[in-house]
């Protein structure tokens, strides 16, 4: 360890001491005075909304300061030249601050979120409020093509998992108060409160629940109250009155979601495709970011006055204001050189959101739709404004998967409630359109690349690695013989919702409800009936396996809206030996966390010991290698120390490996792995030794 890395090492240990007597003194406090649940969840719900807002308001600031800079040097020493100067440095300080203090701080932000809430529940570095505010000023206020609100959310979201920490909250009261700080980023940005905490629940959360709605909307409205009070409240958009002019312009509409949907999706493809094309370089982050602003630039200089460098949402309230009195190929051009500017510059991994640009893109694509419409329908389409606000929300939510979101910012930015029919009709077909043409959103798609497959806010792709037998409850029966009114004394009795149906061989005969018991009792069947007759039989039961994945149970619970599985053996299909049931998901889900804590632990450990001398291996298995049939438990001690068995992916699908996972045929193993010990790994997997990929 050099001398710089071990004082760095003993800051952060500084740092964490201090933050730990801080938590362990408010944490006392509540203690002492046990103040109500719902008191301290209102309170500190208006705390993050208080200082979300603030920080929005030193956020926009700074960036009005950074733009007040860019300006003047372009006059010192010219506009092209001071442009491409600002910006190239601009985007080298980014990616330093980025590279060395917070990778967190990348891109958009809104993705980094949703990890922290799904596998470190809720827990953001504190450091990143800041270290995001610094980067994303300065990619904004220079000119990158990027929005305000992804930075905002992350801080806001940073300040809601710090206080949650420091209070030393359980994992679900954190997640709450980091959906609160994305809330109160929205509102506080766009003056939006409602549209902010719908964003919350919808797209940060995933999930609408009342436990989380009364904490995000109090935390909403009080970042809504700071905006207002220190930069105005007015909308952000001041548009004319419109209005639906007639039924016949519905069809107009529906062709604008459809168009909406495809800009949509290809907004994600090439953002992404450049993130990827990015990282593939091996160069430092700094010179990456540096490059993408240099490319924006290059962009920007095509069109004389600039419109797609930064947020762009003047250029659209002012041409929405004027009913867009744009030609055609001027709007092309806008349309084309923002999506290019903003995959120039979110893709190099410069800091700031993609909302905006989303609502930039979706104007200009209205504004054609409706200047198109207009010239071939003048009588029935008259404002090609209206187009341009529709197209906002369409494209946003064709992109995030999120229509209420959309709907209701708009509506919020614009303070214009007439035109919610066609909103809500367009918005919900680009929805739907670009859910069927790419299943992930601008948002998800960063995680899916990780590994993490999102379902209900939680990461379905951890529990490929668990099995059912690891967590399965013991099975409660009853017998077939006995009667529907011993069984209704049984419920009660045990307060359980239903049990396995065995016969006097203990053979797995089905299943019988609480459901089951009403539907009986309903059509008056006489209470010596045996549960036989009530009860749904084997042949129409669904079941599950002990080897069978969670995630392959999961989905066939959640397509019956099942809320359990009796699990019998594959060798014997009377043999019941266990019960999924959905608690048993919760278990898993947070032992598939645990797993995935524990390796990247033990390979962050591996790195630290040997970092010059470790690296990715892939082994590809064959029917006759001596590691197939074999489970990992078995093969661990003959694998050398320095040996992390990092993920298989096997028929399409990448899970973490455990102790019972068993190697088949056809799997891809990886590995983490010291130079010294390849050969010794080889020889444990396979029977030829030959040459492993490098990842």
């Amino acid at each position: 360890m050099t001398l710089e890395e071990d004082v760095e090492g003993q800051g952060a240990l500084a740092s964490r001491s201090k933050f730990n007597r801080i938590s362990n003194w408010l944490a006392a406090l509540i203690d002492r005075y046990q103040p109500p649940e719902q008191v301290v969840m209102i309170t500190t719900a208006i705390i993050v909304g208080l200082g979300t807002g603030l920080g929005a308001v030193v956020f926009i600031w700074l960036l009005e300061q950074i733009g007040k800079f860019t300006r003047l040097v372009e006059t010192w020493i010219g506009s092209i030249v001071g442009m491409f100067l600002v910006m190239g440095a601009a985007g080298l300080v980014v990616g330093f601050v980025i590279e060395k203090w917070a990778a967190e701080a990348k891109g958009h932000g809104v993705p980094e979120v949703m990890e922290a809430l799904v596998l470190r529940g809720g827990r953001i570095r504190p450091r990143v409020a800041a270290l995001k505010v610094l980067a994303s000023s300065l990619t904004i206020g220079t000119g990158g093509s990027a929005g305000r609100e992804g930075p905002i959310v992350q801080v806001g979201s940073a300040l809601g998992s710090t206080l949650g920490q420091l209070l030393h909250f359980p994992n679900d009261r954190v997640s709450t108060l980091v959906a609160c700080g994305a809330a109160a980023g929205i509102a506080a940005t766009f003056n939006a409160p409602i549209a902010g905490a719908i964003f919350a629940l919808e797209v940060i959360l995933n999930r609408f629940t009342v436990r989380h709605f009364g904490s995000v909307v109090i935390s909403s409205v009080s970042a809504a109250i700071i905006g207002r009070a220190f930069l105005g409240d007015e909308p952000a958009f001041t548009v004319p009155a419109f209005a639906l002019n007639s039924v016949a312009e519905l069809p107009v509409y529906l062709v604008l979601g459809v168009l909406a949907a495809l800009v949509a999706v290809l907004f994600i493809r090439l953002l992404y495709r450049a993130e990827g094309w990015f990282d593939a370089w091996h160069i430092p982050l700094a010179f990456k970011t540096a490059l993408g602003m240099l490319l924006t630039a290059a962009v920007a200089i095509i069109l004389p006055d600039r419109h797609v460098l930064g947020p762009g949402l003047d250029l659209i309230g002012d041409a929405i204001g004027g009913d867009f009195q744009l030609t055609l190929g001027l709007m092309a051009a806008l349309l084309v050189l923002k999506l290019l500017a903003t995959t120039f510059t979110l893709g190099s991994g410069n800091s700031g959101g993609v909302f905006a640009p989303g609502l930039f893109m979706g104007a200009v694509l209205g504004g054609m739709v409706g200047t198109v419409a207009h010239g071939l329908w003048p009588q029935v389409v008259i404002h090609p404004g209206a187009y341009a606000i529709v197209g906002m929300a369409a494209v946003f939510s064709g992109a995030a998967r999120a229509p209420i979101t959309a709907v209701l910012i708009v509506f919020e930015m614009s303070n214009d409630y007439r035109l919610i029919l066609p909103l809500m009709m367009a918005t919900v077909i680009s929805t739907l359109l670009a859910e069927h043409l790419f299943p992930w959103s601008i948002y998800t798609l960063k995680l899916k690349l990780k590994g993490i497959t999102l379902q209900l806010g939680r990461d379905v792709d951890v529990l490929q690695g668990v099995m059912a037998e690891e967590i399965m409850s013991p099975a409660k029966t009853v017998d077939t013989n006995m009667t529907v009114s011993e069984l209704v004394d049984l419920l009660a009795i045990t307060h359980s919702h239903g049990f396995a149906v065995v016969d006097k061989d203990e053979h797995f005969w089905g299943v019988v409800t609480v459901t089951d018991v009403d539907r009986a009792l309903a059509q008056h069947i006489p209470e010596d009936t045996t549960v036989m007759y009530i009860a749904t039989p084997r042949d129409k039961v669904q079941v599950a396996y002990p080897d069978e994945t969670i995630d392959v149970i999961l989905t066939r619970m959640s397509v019956r809206g099942l809320g359990r599985l009796p699990v019998i053996s594959r060798e014997d299909p009377e043999k019941l030996v266990g019960l999924i049931r959905r608690h048993d998901i919760i278990k898993s889900y947070n032992l598939a966390l645990t797993r995935r804590a524990e390796l990247q632990h033990r390979a962050k450990q591996m790195k630290l010991r040997n970092i010059d001398g470790i690296e990715f291996l892939s082994y590809s298995l064959e029917a006759e290698d001596p590691a197939v049939g074999v489970q990992v438990k078995e093969l661990a001690a003959k694998l050398p120390d320095d040996c992390i068995l990092v993920s298989i992916r096997r028929d399409g699908r990448v899970f973490i490996p455990h102790g019972k996972t068993r190697f088949q045929a056809g799997d891809q193993v990886t590995a983490f792995v010291s130079n010294s010990h390849v050969e010794g790994v080889s020889t444990c997997l396979k029977q030829h030794i030959t040459p492993p990929e490098t990842s």
